[in-house]
């Protein structure tokens, strides 16, 4: 929405959301005029300072301005066709601008003898335009020629008494009118054909400022400075509404073609309202497969069945035969079909009329403000006023009430129902006897065929309700009918849905409806499924069950298409109502591709393995399977989509059912070591740990390896993983702590790796096969290992836990110590190798067998040899037994303060006998 202002600025909104869009300062002088040119992504403006300015809308930038006039520019009209635009000033001219030829001026238009206040192009002829003057005149105008067509003044005093101020056609073709609204407070209505002024419009109090007719609506707009908008009806002239917003002066009036949204402009800001019905007057006989619409006042059908056996497809506007079947005494508001399409009501202007479907002959008629057909196709009700409503049935009058709250809309089928200030109050057809009230405000009130379920739409959601009439039946013969809220147990609450609805309809149990945000959708048994998305606002119109295809239709009365298959609705309908007879009759009928959304369905109503048995989708099945338990079918499924994620589910629920076997192959299919382990511990399968650590170590999961080959005891295997993962640190305190016969392998690997960063820092490092007096004990912890070595590769049964003291309360050496006292163990040295040889000088083509065996303190009779590792393996050293430059003492009389040693390499200290310095000397020899 474009507003010019009195500031001199203009602003661009967002009718929708009510935001505001772009701002931009057009002069420092009111702006009276401006106005969008959609295919040029232009913003015309015309000011006080008398120039045409041209903005692109998209940037903002101006692309034009020029002197238009030599007073203040009035009023911009675009031509919808050509390259012009035309302006009015209060110079009295009216000038036209080509943009296509530089923006020159074309041509003036001479002939008014006041200022010209606005101009207007007529939508039935383009080459024809009307100006309204301060001079009391309207003059209609043809591109070409300079002088005016005719004047319209009213010579015989029919015309206005002062200035005229605004001007505007009647867009329909039944009727050559113009219409007027001037400073006399007038508004009147031209035959511009015959010279004559029709009809005068009084009750504002001042100067009338705007007025239209409505593009689509039989309405008439008038805007005054007396801070109000008139709407009268065009038909009839009467006066419908008065809008009064308290935002002072108005001083335009714009409508939105295609909507029913009107803009309205004052002194202190902008509104926009909607006016009248959004939808559409349309009704479908779902039988006869007949649409009939109206076209203002003109009735039309259209016969799908003419289509024959033309491919319809979703969504596509559906290319019908019109029928005109003649013209409507009133203007039509509202069309419904009776429910066995024989009848058709058209209800509008507060009267009624009731003609044959077949031939549009006049069957009924009378004055109401609302008309609605009951479930009967021969009865129906009317609301006469806002107190009173009458029930008729063939035609003549049967009943008639005052509701005790008043009748503010009236609501059809199965019940009748009256909504009020105090809710909805359901009636009786027959009787009119009150059958419950319901304490909601309904927008709208739709009934299945069956009179069970109702669905109540309020303006943000709706509730669907279950009626029991056996409760009503025994309530009254039991005489507990409440008068003021009926009988409580009437209906029961199924579902409540926070969404807007359109407009809706039931097949079977089935709630089919669109929604505010263009969605069609159906509600079954507390299930909502989106069939389609709509590109804009569509209305349903019916469903015609043997096409398998629902019908809606948009305000312009195009017609469209979906497809949805009766047979799925139906066997929805027979689950919902628990006859699972009908229900397996009908599925042999339902498509391949719809089982899956069955099957969903199934599954909210609490029937997975029926669900699991009519899914077509290995997901969902899948799903179904788990929830179920049932593993030899979701082992089926994990088996065909090989997903890591469904074994380790897979995994989980096997687990769960005891079956540890398959929860073992599952998570090995899911490469899952982490659950491996943990099933494997728990379960206390040494072999299954086994297997685990190979897997783990091939596939790169180095901490899941190390630790099944610590549980395992294959100290080796750990040290050899350190390795191979370069954590050689690691590794040195591990072989330290577990295996000292490969301390000084490791060490050899750390001082190469740490060489690379640091020489200093390399030799900084000690090696006990070089300085054994630096490793007090060293030869306990040998025999140690020695002594544990055959310990731990004993396998031991579950039932010795008990009586195995747990490793915190164990010593190892005193151990090792009482068993070699009692002779149960005897240490055996490791062999050692000739310096003279070659090859047991550890050259680097020994092979890994041979080296191995100089760092071994075993026997190769007693304990196999380690896994080798890909690592390279340290060259063995000659056993040295202290740095050259110090004489040993004996072994026995070692006593070294380890905790002030200090490995500086600095001769600093050579006064105090507790400190030993290595030099590098020492280190290097």
């Amino acid at each position: 929405m474009l507003a010019s202002l009195y500031n001199g600025n203009a602003h661009v909104w967002n009718h929708e959301t009510q935001q505001l869009v772009k701002t931009f300062e057009v002069c420092d002088l009111p702006v009276r005029a401006a106005r969008f040119i959609p295919r040029k992504n232009w913003v015309v403006t015309g000011s006080d300072d008398m120039q045409i300015r041209v903005f692109n809308y998209n940037t903002l930038e101006r692309a034009h301005s020029f002197e238009a006039h030599s007073d203040y520019v009035r009023c911009i009209a675009v031509h919808p066709a050509q390259p012009f635009i035309l302006t009015s000033s209060d110079d009295m001219l009216i000038k036209l601008w080509n943009w296509d030829k530089q923006w020159a001026c074309q041509q003036v238009f001479e002939g008014h003898t006041h200022y010209v206040m606005q101009i207007v192009i007529n939508p039935k002829d383009n080459n024809t335009f009307a100006s309204a003057s301060l001079d009391r005149t309207v003059k209609v105008w043809q591109l070409g020629s300079s002088t005016p067509n005719f004047t319209l003044e009213g010579l015989d005093g029919t015309g206005h008494d002062k200035g005229i101020n605004c001007v505007d056609y009647y867009h329909g073709g039944d009727k050559p009118y113009l219409i007027s609204g001037a400073d006399d407070r007038m508004v009147k209505i031209w035959d511009y054909q015959n010279k004559t002024c029709v009809q005068t419009l009084e009750g504002h109090t001042e100067n009338i400022a705007s007025v239209c007719f409505h593009p689509e609506l039989p309405i008439i707009l008038s805007g005054s400075e007396d801070g109000t908008v008139r709407i009268w009806h065009s038909g009839t002239y009467r006066l419908e509404s008065s809008l009064n917003y308290g935002l002072e002066r108005v001083w335009t009036i714009a409508c939105l073609r295609g909507s029913n949204n009107v803009a309205i402009g004052y002194d202190e800001g902008s509104v926009m309202v909607k006016v009248g019905r959004e939808e559409p007057a349309v009704s479908m006989d779902v039988s006869g497969g007949k649409i009939i619409w109206a076209r203002h006042s003109e009735i039309q059908q259209a016969n799908l069945k003419a289509m024959g056996d033309t491919e319809i497809k979703d969504g596509e506007r559906l290319a019908v035969v019109v029928k005109d079947m003649g013209s409507c005494e009133i203007y039509p508001q509202t069309i419904a079909h009776n429910p066995n399409g024989r009848f058709v009501v058209v209800c509008g202007d507060g009267e009624y009329i009731i003609y044959t479907a077949m031939a549009l002959r006049n069957k009924a008629f009378g004055s109401a403000q609302e008309f609605v057909w009951a479930q009967d196709s021969s009865e129906y009700a009317i609301r006469e006023s806002s107190s009173i409503v009458k029930v008729f049935k063939n035609f003549k009058e049967k009943k008639w009430f005052r509701p005790e709250s008043g009748a503010e809309g009236i609501f059809g089928g199965f019940l009748l129902g009256v909504k009020s200030s105090a809710g909805l109050a359901l009636y009786d057809w027959d009787t009119l006897d009150l059958v419950r009230v319901i304490e909601i405000q309904p927008k709208a009130v739709y009934w299945s065929e069956s009179g069970e379920l109702v669905c109540i739409a309020t303006q943000d959601s709706y509730f669907i309700l279950r009626y029991d009439a056996s409760a009503v039946v025994a309530a009254r013969q039991a005489g507990t009918v409440s008068s003021v809220d009926g009988v409580e147990e009437a209906f029961d609450v199924l579902g409540e849905v926070n969404e807007s609805v359109c407009t809706g309809l039931w097949v079977g149990d089935c709630f089919i409806y669109t929604n505010s945000v263009n969605r069609i959708n159906y509600y079954v048994g507390g299930e909502i499924v989106t069939v389609s998305h709509l590109d804009r606002t569509m209305y349903l119109l019916g469903y015609v069950a043997k096409d398998n295809r629902l019908y809606l239709g948009d305000k312009e009365l195009n017609i469209v298409s979906y497809s949805l298959l009766l047979s799925v609705l139906e066997y929805q309908t027979a689950v919902m109502r628990r006859d699972f007879e009908t229900a397996d009759r009908v599925l042999p009928t339902v498509p391949n591709q719809y089982r899956t959304r069955v099957a969903h369905f199934l599954e909210k109503q609490g029937f997975k393995q029926q669900a699991l048995v009519i899914s077509t989708d290995p997901e969902h099945r899948f799903e179904l399977a788990l929830q179920l338990g049932d593993l030899e079918v979701a082992l089926s499924l994990a088996e065909d989509a090989g997903s890591t994620h469904k074994w380790r589910q897979l995994a989980e629920l096997a687990t769960s059912q005891g079956k540890l076997d398959l929860a073992q192959e599952c998570l090995h299919n899911a490469q899952d070591f982490a659950g491996l382990l943990l099933l494997a511990t728990s379960s206390g399968n040494a072999e299954m740990v086994r297997r685990l650590g190979e897997s783990a170590d091939s596939g790169g999961k180095n901490n899941v390896a190390f630790l099944s080959y610590l549980l395992l005891g294959d100290l080796e295997k750990c040290l050899e993983i350190l390795i191979a993962t370069d954590r050689i640190p690691e590794a040195a305190f591990f072989a330290r702590t577990y295996l000292p016969s490969q301390i000084s392998r490791v060490v050899k690997l750390w001082r190469e790796s740490l060489t690379k960063v640091s020489a200093k820092a390399g030799q900084s490092l000690a090696d006990p096969a070089q300085y054994d007096n630096l490793f007090p004990g060293l030869l306990d912890f040998l025999k140690t290992e020695q002594y544990l070595k055959s310990e731990r590769q004993r396998s031991l049964p579950a039932g010795a836990f008990p009586n195995i003291p747990l490793n915190d309360d164990r010593k190892p050496i005193e151990e090792m110590k009482a068993a070699e006292s009692s002779g149960r163990f005897t240490y055996v040295p490791p062999a050692q190798p000739e310096e003279s040889d070659p090859e047991a000088a550890g050259s680097s083509s020994a092979k890994p067998e041979d080296k191995e065996e100089l760092i071994s303190f075993s026997s190769p009779s007693s304990v196999p040899p380690p896994v080798v590792s890909a690592a390279p393996q340290p060259q063995p050293q000659p056993k040295v037994q202290a740095p050259p430059a110090i004489q040993e003492p004996p072994e026995d009389e070692i006593d070294l303060d380890l905790d002030n040693l200090d490995l500086d390499d600095d001769d600093d200290n050579d006064d105090d006998p507790s400190t030993y310095n290595i030099s590098d000397d020492d280190m290097l020899s």
